[in-house]
Protein backbone atom coordinates (compact mmCIF):
# COMPACT_ATOMS: atom_id res chain seq x y z
CA UNK A 1 0.00 0.00 0.00
CA UNK A 2 1.44 3.34 -1.05
CA UNK A 3 2.13 5.93 1.65
CA UNK A 4 0.96 9.52 1.30
CA UNK A 5 1.97 12.44 3.50
CA UNK A 6 0.15 15.30 5.17
CA UNK A 7 1.54 18.36 6.86
CA UNK A 8 1.19 18.95 10.56
CA UNK A 9 2.75 21.65 12.70
CA UNK A 10 5.97 20.32 14.22
CA UNK A 11 5.60 16.81 12.83
CA UNK A 12 5.97 14.56 9.84
CA UNK A 13 2.63 12.74 9.55
CA UNK A 14 2.25 9.72 7.29
CA UNK A 15 -0.98 7.94 6.38
CA UNK A 16 -0.46 4.27 5.57
CA UNK A 17 -4.05 3.41 4.76
CA UNK A 18 -7.39 3.55 6.61
CA UNK A 19 -6.96 3.69 10.38
CA UNK A 20 -3.13 3.69 10.27
CA UNK A 21 -1.41 6.98 11.12
CA UNK A 22 2.27 7.21 12.05
CA UNK A 23 3.84 10.43 13.33
CA UNK A 24 7.55 11.31 13.31
CA UNK A 25 8.78 14.55 14.84
CA UNK A 26 12.19 16.20 14.83
CA UNK A 27 13.22 18.90 17.31
CA UNK A 28 16.67 20.42 17.63
CA UNK A 29 16.73 21.54 21.26
CA UNK A 30 20.17 23.14 20.83
CA UNK A 31 22.60 23.47 17.94
CA UNK A 32 20.85 25.35 15.14
CA UNK A 33 23.03 28.44 15.60
CA UNK A 34 26.02 27.43 17.72
CA UNK A 35 28.93 24.99 17.96
CA UNK A 36 28.83 22.61 20.89
CA UNK A 37 25.95 21.48 23.06
CA UNK A 38 24.00 19.90 20.21
CA UNK A 39 20.86 18.04 21.22
CA UNK A 40 18.39 16.50 18.75
CA UNK A 41 15.16 14.67 19.57
CA UNK A 42 13.37 12.22 17.29
CA UNK A 43 9.89 11.18 18.32
CA UNK A 44 7.36 8.69 16.96
CA UNK A 45 4.11 7.45 18.50
CA UNK A 46 6.09 4.74 20.33
CA UNK A 47 9.63 6.07 20.73
CA UNK A 48 11.61 9.11 21.87
CA UNK A 49 15.31 9.23 20.99
CA UNK A 50 17.99 11.86 21.67
CA UNK A 51 21.12 12.32 19.57
CA UNK A 52 23.92 13.98 21.57
CA UNK A 53 23.50 15.85 24.84
CA UNK A 54 26.50 18.03 25.54
CA UNK A 55 27.83 21.20 27.09
CA UNK A 56 27.63 24.37 24.94
CA UNK A 57 30.83 26.02 23.80
CA UNK A 58 29.55 29.56 24.30
CA UNK A 59 26.82 31.48 26.10
CA UNK A 60 23.93 33.14 24.21
CA UNK A 61 26.13 36.28 24.21
CA UNK A 62 28.89 34.29 22.43
CA UNK A 63 31.13 34.40 25.48
CA UNK A 64 33.05 31.18 26.35
CA UNK A 65 30.82 28.89 28.41
CA UNK A 66 32.24 28.23 31.88
CA UNK A 67 31.24 24.74 33.06
CA UNK A 68 32.10 25.78 36.62
CA UNK A 69 28.82 27.72 36.65
CA UNK A 70 26.99 24.36 36.67
CA UNK A 71 28.50 23.25 39.97
CA UNK A 72 26.08 23.04 42.89
CA UNK A 73 22.98 23.89 40.87
CA UNK A 74 19.96 21.61 40.59
CA UNK A 75 18.46 20.29 37.37
CA UNK A 76 15.44 22.57 37.83
CA UNK A 77 17.71 25.60 38.30
CA UNK A 78 19.69 24.73 35.17
CA UNK A 79 16.49 24.39 33.17
CA UNK A 80 15.35 27.79 34.42
CA UNK A 81 18.58 29.42 33.26
CA UNK A 82 18.41 27.62 29.90
CA UNK A 83 21.63 25.70 30.46
CA UNK A 84 19.65 22.46 30.27
CA UNK A 85 16.94 22.14 27.61
CA UNK A 86 13.41 21.45 28.79
CA UNK A 87 13.02 17.82 27.69
CA UNK A 88 10.36 15.97 29.63
CA UNK A 89 11.26 12.48 30.80
CA UNK A 90 15.04 12.85 30.39
CA UNK A 91 16.36 13.84 33.78
CA UNK A 92 17.16 12.06 37.03
CA UNK A 93 14.43 13.86 38.97
CA UNK A 94 11.56 12.75 36.70
CA UNK A 95 9.94 9.63 35.31
CA UNK A 96 11.70 8.24 32.25
CA UNK A 97 10.06 8.76 28.87
CA UNK A 98 13.17 9.04 26.66
CA UNK A 99 14.02 5.59 25.32
CA UNK A 100 17.72 6.11 24.52
CA UNK A 101 20.48 8.63 23.88
CA UNK A 102 22.95 8.29 21.00
CA UNK A 103 26.38 9.91 21.45
CA UNK A 104 28.30 10.69 18.27
CA UNK A 105 31.76 11.18 19.83
CA UNK A 106 33.70 11.80 23.01
CA UNK A 107 33.99 15.59 23.18
CA UNK A 108 32.14 17.45 25.94
CA UNK A 109 30.04 19.18 23.25
CA UNK A 110 28.12 15.96 22.47
CA UNK A 111 28.24 14.18 25.86
CA UNK A 112 28.99 16.65 28.68
CA UNK A 113 25.46 16.76 30.17
CA UNK A 114 25.03 12.99 30.55
CA UNK A 115 25.50 13.33 34.31
CA UNK A 116 21.94 14.71 34.51
CA UNK A 117 20.28 11.91 32.53
CA UNK A 118 18.01 9.37 34.21
CA UNK A 119 20.28 6.33 34.81
CA UNK A 120 17.59 3.99 33.46
CA UNK A 121 18.01 5.51 29.98
CA UNK A 122 20.53 3.57 27.85
CA UNK A 123 23.40 5.52 26.26
CA UNK A 124 24.60 4.15 22.91
CA UNK A 125 28.11 5.02 21.73
CA UNK A 126 31.22 3.47 20.20
CA UNK A 127 33.73 1.57 22.33
CA UNK A 128 36.37 4.22 21.73
CA UNK A 129 34.04 7.01 22.84
CA UNK A 130 33.03 5.04 25.93
CA UNK A 131 36.67 4.48 26.92
CA UNK A 132 37.61 8.14 26.42
CA UNK A 133 34.67 9.32 28.52
CA UNK A 134 35.73 6.93 31.30
CA UNK A 135 39.31 8.24 31.09
CA UNK A 136 38.14 11.86 31.18
CA UNK A 137 36.21 11.09 34.35
CA UNK A 138 39.49 9.98 35.97
CA UNK A 139 41.65 12.94 34.98
CA UNK A 140 39.44 15.93 34.15
CA UNK A 141 37.23 18.11 36.39
CA UNK A 142 34.03 17.65 34.34
CA UNK A 143 32.67 14.19 35.19
CA UNK A 144 29.57 12.33 34.04
CA UNK A 145 29.83 9.30 36.34
CA UNK A 146 28.67 5.75 35.70
CA UNK A 147 26.57 5.41 32.55
CA UNK A 148 24.12 2.77 31.34
CA UNK A 149 25.97 2.17 28.08
CA UNK A 150 25.48 0.02 25.02
CA UNK A 151 28.31 -0.35 22.50
CA UNK A 152 27.64 0.33 18.83
CA UNK A 153 29.75 -0.53 15.78
CA UNK A 154 30.16 0.72 12.23
CA UNK A 155 27.19 -0.31 10.05
CA UNK A 156 25.77 -2.65 12.74
CA UNK A 157 22.06 -1.85 12.79
CA UNK A 158 20.06 -1.85 16.02
CA UNK A 159 16.58 -0.79 17.07
CA UNK A 160 15.28 1.59 19.70
CA UNK A 161 11.53 1.12 19.83
CA UNK A 162 10.27 1.54 16.27
CA UNK A 163 13.41 3.39 15.12
CA UNK A 164 16.09 1.54 13.15
CA UNK A 165 19.57 3.03 13.65
CA UNK A 166 22.67 2.47 11.54
CA UNK A 167 25.95 3.96 12.86
CA UNK A 168 28.59 5.05 10.33
CA UNK A 169 32.22 5.47 11.41
CA UNK A 170 33.49 8.96 10.48
CA UNK A 171 36.80 10.77 10.83
CA UNK A 172 36.83 14.06 12.73
CA UNK A 173 39.60 14.78 15.24
CA UNK A 174 37.56 12.79 17.79
CA UNK A 175 38.47 9.11 17.96
CA UNK A 176 35.95 6.41 16.95
CA UNK A 177 33.24 8.97 16.09
CA UNK A 178 29.91 8.07 14.52
CA UNK A 179 27.27 9.51 12.22
CA UNK A 180 23.75 8.03 12.36
CA UNK A 181 21.09 6.98 9.90
CA UNK A 182 17.71 6.79 11.65
CA UNK A 183 14.77 5.17 9.88
CA UNK A 184 11.10 4.91 10.75
CA UNK A 185 8.05 4.17 8.65
CA UNK A 186 9.83 4.68 5.34
CA UNK A 187 11.47 7.96 6.35
CA UNK A 188 15.27 8.30 6.60
CA UNK A 189 17.13 10.96 8.60
CA UNK A 190 20.93 11.25 8.55
CA UNK A 191 22.82 12.97 11.38
CA UNK A 192 26.33 13.83 10.22
CA UNK A 193 27.94 14.39 13.61
CA UNK A 194 31.45 15.82 13.17
CA UNK A 195 33.35 14.70 10.08
CA UNK A 196 36.13 15.63 7.68
CA UNK A 197 37.91 14.25 4.63
CA UNK A 198 41.55 15.05 5.41
CA UNK A 199 42.40 13.03 8.53
CA UNK A 200 44.27 9.75 8.81
CA UNK A 201 41.07 7.85 8.03
CA UNK A 202 40.14 9.94 5.01
CA UNK A 203 39.04 6.68 3.35
CA UNK A 204 35.91 6.83 5.51
CA UNK A 205 34.88 10.11 3.90
CA UNK A 206 35.65 8.73 0.45
CA UNK A 207 33.55 5.65 1.22
CA UNK A 208 30.65 7.83 2.27
CA UNK A 209 30.60 10.10 -0.78
CA UNK A 210 31.18 7.23 -3.22
CA UNK A 211 28.59 4.94 -1.68
CA UNK A 212 26.22 7.10 0.40
CA UNK A 213 22.99 5.95 2.02
CA UNK A 214 20.16 6.48 -0.44
CA UNK A 215 16.81 8.26 -0.31
CA UNK A 216 17.64 10.59 2.57
CA UNK A 217 14.62 12.69 3.53
CA UNK A 218 16.45 14.90 6.01
CA UNK A 219 20.17 15.58 6.52
CA UNK A 220 21.34 17.33 9.69
CA UNK A 221 24.83 18.50 8.70
CA UNK A 222 27.49 20.22 10.76
CA UNK A 223 29.25 23.39 9.58
CA UNK A 224 31.82 24.11 12.27
CA UNK A 225 34.38 25.61 9.90
CA UNK A 226 32.03 28.07 8.20
CA UNK A 227 33.09 31.58 9.12
CA UNK A 228 36.29 30.43 10.81
CA UNK A 229 38.58 28.82 8.27
CA UNK A 230 41.53 28.35 10.65
CA UNK A 231 43.28 25.50 8.87
CA UNK A 232 47.01 26.13 8.53
CA UNK A 233 47.71 22.76 6.93
CA UNK A 234 45.32 20.98 4.61
CA UNK A 235 45.83 17.42 5.84
CA UNK A 236 47.10 15.47 8.81
CA UNK A 237 49.95 14.23 6.63
CA UNK A 238 51.09 17.82 6.06
CA UNK A 239 51.05 18.35 9.82
CA UNK A 240 53.31 15.34 10.28
CA UNK A 241 55.76 16.58 7.64
CA UNK A 242 56.00 20.01 9.28
CA UNK A 243 56.70 18.42 12.68
CA UNK A 244 59.43 16.36 11.02
CA UNK A 245 61.02 19.53 9.58
CA UNK A 246 60.90 21.24 12.97
CA UNK A 247 62.61 18.28 14.60
CA UNK A 248 65.33 18.28 11.94
CA UNK A 249 66.01 22.00 12.55
CA UNK A 250 65.95 22.00 16.37
CA UNK A 251 68.82 22.70 18.69
CA UNK A 252 66.91 22.38 21.96
CA UNK A 253 63.96 20.44 23.34
CA UNK A 254 60.71 20.62 21.34
CA UNK A 255 57.28 20.65 22.98
CA UNK A 256 54.02 19.44 21.49
CA UNK A 257 50.94 21.28 22.75
CA UNK A 258 48.03 19.07 21.66
CA UNK A 259 45.06 17.25 23.11
CA UNK A 260 46.04 13.75 24.15
CA UNK A 261 42.63 12.61 22.91
CA UNK A 262 43.44 13.83 19.38
CA UNK A 263 44.81 10.45 18.34
CA UNK A 264 45.57 11.51 14.77
CA UNK A 265 47.87 14.24 16.11
CA UNK A 266 49.60 11.87 18.52
CA UNK A 267 50.17 9.43 15.65
CA UNK A 268 51.58 12.25 13.51
CA UNK A 269 53.95 13.27 16.29
CA UNK A 270 55.15 9.70 16.87
CA UNK A 271 55.72 9.11 13.14
CA UNK A 272 57.69 12.36 12.95
CA UNK A 273 59.84 11.18 15.84
CA UNK A 274 60.53 7.82 14.22
CA UNK A 275 61.57 9.48 10.96
CA UNK A 276 63.95 11.90 12.67
CA UNK A 277 65.45 9.61 15.31
CA UNK A 278 63.74 11.51 18.11
CA UNK A 279 62.44 10.45 21.52
CA UNK A 280 58.69 10.92 21.99
CA UNK A 281 57.94 11.79 25.62
CA UNK A 282 54.34 11.60 26.82
CA UNK A 283 52.77 12.09 30.24
CA UNK A 284 50.88 9.42 32.19
CA UNK A 285 47.54 10.79 30.99
CA UNK A 286 48.54 10.33 27.35
CA UNK A 287 50.08 6.92 28.01
CA UNK A 288 46.91 5.73 29.74
CA UNK A 289 44.68 6.94 26.87
CA UNK A 290 46.74 5.10 24.27
CA UNK A 291 47.00 2.02 26.48
CA UNK A 292 43.20 1.79 26.89
CA UNK A 293 42.49 2.46 23.22
CA UNK A 294 44.58 -0.48 22.07
CA UNK A 295 41.35 -2.44 22.69
CA UNK A 296 39.95 -0.60 19.67
CA UNK A 297 43.04 -0.25 17.46
CA UNK A 298 46.37 -2.06 17.48
CA UNK A 299 47.99 0.69 15.38
CA UNK A 300 47.99 3.42 18.02
CA UNK A 301 51.44 4.25 19.49
CA UNK A 302 52.03 2.82 22.96
CA UNK A 303 54.17 3.77 25.94
CA UNK A 304 56.33 0.66 25.43
CA UNK A 305 57.05 1.23 21.72
CA UNK A 306 60.53 2.08 20.47
CA UNK A 307 61.75 5.56 21.44
CA UNK A 308 58.71 6.35 23.61
CA UNK A 309 59.18 7.45 27.24
CA UNK A 310 56.79 8.53 30.00
CA UNK A 311 57.07 11.64 32.18
CA UNK A 312 55.45 11.26 35.59
CA UNK A 313 53.47 14.12 37.11
CA UNK A 314 52.14 13.71 40.68
CA UNK A 315 48.57 14.76 39.81
CA UNK A 316 48.32 12.14 37.05
CA UNK A 317 49.81 9.40 39.22
CA UNK A 318 47.46 10.25 42.08
CA UNK A 319 44.43 10.23 39.78
CA UNK A 320 45.31 6.78 38.40
CA UNK A 321 45.99 5.37 41.85
CA UNK A 322 42.69 6.74 43.18
CA UNK A 323 40.86 5.14 40.24
CA UNK A 324 42.29 1.71 41.09
CA UNK A 325 45.16 1.63 38.59
CA UNK A 326 48.08 1.79 41.03
CA UNK A 327 49.64 -1.38 39.58
CA UNK A 328 49.71 0.24 36.14
CA UNK A 329 51.98 2.97 37.47
CA UNK A 330 54.65 0.32 38.09
CA UNK A 331 54.28 -0.78 34.48
CA UNK A 332 54.64 2.77 33.14
CA UNK A 333 57.59 3.30 35.48
CA UNK A 334 59.66 0.95 33.29
CA UNK A 335 59.56 3.65 30.59
CA UNK A 336 59.89 6.62 32.93
CA UNK A 337 62.11 9.58 32.05
CA UNK A 338 63.15 12.11 34.69
CA UNK A 339 64.06 15.76 34.18
CA UNK A 340 67.81 15.07 34.42
CA UNK A 341 67.61 12.72 31.44
CA UNK A 342 65.30 15.15 29.66
CA UNK A 343 67.83 17.93 30.08
CA UNK A 344 70.68 15.71 28.92
CA UNK A 345 68.86 14.49 25.79
CA UNK A 346 66.96 17.73 25.12
CA UNK A 347 68.06 18.05 21.49
CA UNK A 348 66.50 14.66 20.67
CA UNK A 349 63.17 15.10 22.53
CA UNK A 350 59.63 15.91 21.39
CA UNK A 351 57.57 16.15 24.57
CA UNK A 352 53.81 16.43 25.06
CA UNK A 353 53.35 19.51 27.26
CA UNK A 354 50.42 21.89 27.58
CA UNK A 355 49.78 25.30 29.10
CA UNK A 356 49.01 24.20 32.67
CA UNK A 357 50.47 24.52 36.16
CA UNK A 358 53.10 21.83 35.42
CA UNK A 359 54.65 23.64 32.47
CA UNK A 360 56.52 26.42 34.38
CA UNK A 361 57.84 23.77 36.76
CA UNK A 362 59.02 21.65 33.85
CA UNK A 363 60.90 24.55 32.28
CA UNK A 364 62.60 25.32 35.58
CA UNK A 365 63.70 21.70 36.03
CA UNK A 366 65.04 21.37 32.47
CA UNK A 367 67.01 24.60 32.72
CA UNK A 368 68.06 26.48 29.60
CA UNK A 369 65.18 26.54 27.09
CA UNK A 370 66.18 29.57 25.00
CA UNK A 371 65.21 28.88 21.39
CA UNK A 372 63.14 25.80 22.21
CA UNK A 373 60.05 25.49 20.03
CA UNK A 374 56.45 24.77 21.01
CA UNK A 375 54.55 22.98 18.25
CA UNK A 376 51.15 24.46 19.07
CA UNK A 377 48.60 22.03 17.66
CA UNK A 378 45.34 23.14 19.25
CA UNK A 379 42.62 25.64 18.39
CA UNK A 380 44.12 29.14 18.24
CA UNK A 381 41.45 30.39 20.66
CA UNK A 382 43.21 28.55 23.48
CA UNK A 383 46.46 30.42 22.77
CA UNK A 384 46.14 33.32 25.20
CA UNK A 385 48.12 36.55 25.24
CA UNK A 386 49.29 35.65 28.74
CA UNK A 387 50.82 32.40 27.53
CA UNK A 388 52.39 34.10 24.51
CA UNK A 389 54.06 36.63 26.81
CA UNK A 390 55.18 33.88 29.22
CA UNK A 391 56.90 32.06 26.35
CA UNK A 392 58.45 35.19 24.86
CA UNK A 393 60.03 36.11 28.20
CA UNK A 394 61.77 32.71 28.28
CA UNK A 395 62.84 32.63 24.68
CA UNK A 396 60.36 29.93 23.68
CA UNK A 397 59.18 30.02 20.07
CA UNK A 398 55.55 29.14 19.37
CA UNK A 399 54.68 27.76 15.95
CA UNK A 400 51.10 26.79 15.16
CA UNK A 401 50.95 23.45 13.36
CA UNK A 402 47.45 22.07 12.97
CA UNK A 403 44.73 21.02 10.59
CA UNK A 404 41.01 21.32 11.24
CA UNK A 405 39.09 18.58 13.00
CA UNK A 406 36.09 19.36 10.78
CA UNK A 407 35.20 19.38 7.10
CA UNK A 408 35.95 22.47 5.04
CA UNK A 409 33.49 23.98 2.57
CA UNK A 410 34.46 21.75 -0.37
CA UNK A 411 34.06 18.57 1.66
CA UNK A 412 30.77 19.83 3.10
CA UNK A 413 29.51 20.38 -0.43
CA UNK A 414 30.69 16.95 -1.55
CA UNK A 415 28.99 15.35 1.44
CA UNK A 416 25.69 17.16 0.87
CA UNK A 417 25.72 16.42 -2.86
CA UNK A 418 26.43 12.74 -2.27
CA UNK A 419 23.60 12.26 0.22
CA UNK A 420 21.30 14.50 -1.84
CA UNK A 421 18.65 14.93 0.88
CA UNK A 422 15.15 16.25 0.30
CA UNK A 423 15.84 18.70 3.13
CA UNK A 424 19.19 19.83 4.56
CA UNK A 425 19.17 21.36 8.05
CA UNK A 426 22.16 23.22 9.56
CA UNK A 427 23.42 22.10 12.97
CA UNK A 428 26.58 22.57 15.02
CA UNK A 429 27.44 25.87 13.34
CA UNK A 430 27.51 29.60 14.02
CA UNK A 431 26.75 30.26 10.36
CA UNK A 432 23.40 28.62 9.60
CA UNK A 433 22.43 31.69 7.55
CA UNK A 434 25.18 30.86 5.03
CA UNK A 435 23.80 27.40 4.23
CA UNK A 436 21.18 28.51 1.64
CA UNK A 437 23.92 30.16 -0.40
CA UNK A 438 26.14 27.08 -0.30
CA UNK A 439 23.79 24.09 -0.44
CA UNK A 440 20.47 23.11 -2.00
CA UNK A 441 17.11 22.46 -0.34
CA UNK A 442 18.11 24.06 2.96
CA UNK A 443 15.70 24.59 5.83
CA UNK A 444 17.07 26.72 8.68
CA UNK A 445 15.44 25.97 12.03
CA UNK A 446 15.56 27.65 15.41
CA UNK A 447 16.32 25.89 18.67
CA UNK A 448 13.13 24.24 19.94
CA UNK A 449 11.40 24.44 16.57
CA UNK A 450 10.11 21.13 15.26
CA UNK A 451 10.55 20.11 11.66
CA UNK A 452 7.59 21.02 9.47
CA UNK A 453 7.74 19.72 5.90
Amino acid sequence: MEASSAQGKGALVFYLGPGLKITMELTIHRGTHEIGGSCVELKTEKTRLLIDFGIPLVTPEREPFDSKTLVGRSIDELKETGDLPRIEGLYKNEAKSIDAVLISHSHLGPYGFLQYVNPEIPIYLSKGAELLIEISDIFLPAKVGKLNTGTIKDKRQFKVGDLMITPFLVDPSAFDAMAFLVEADGKRLFYSGDFRGHGRKAALFKRMVENPPKDIDCLLMEGSTLGREDTLYKTEEEVQHRIEDILKERKNITFLSASSQNIDRIVSAYKACRRTGSIFVMDIYTAFILDKLRKVSKNIPQFDWKDVRVKFWPAHAEALAKAGYRDLLYVYNKRKIDTFELARKRSKVLMVARNNHDFPRLLKEIGEVQGAKIVYSMWEGYLTDTFRQFCAERGLVIEQVRTSGHAGIEDLKAFANALNPKTLIPIHTFESSKYPGLFEKVRVLKDGEALDL
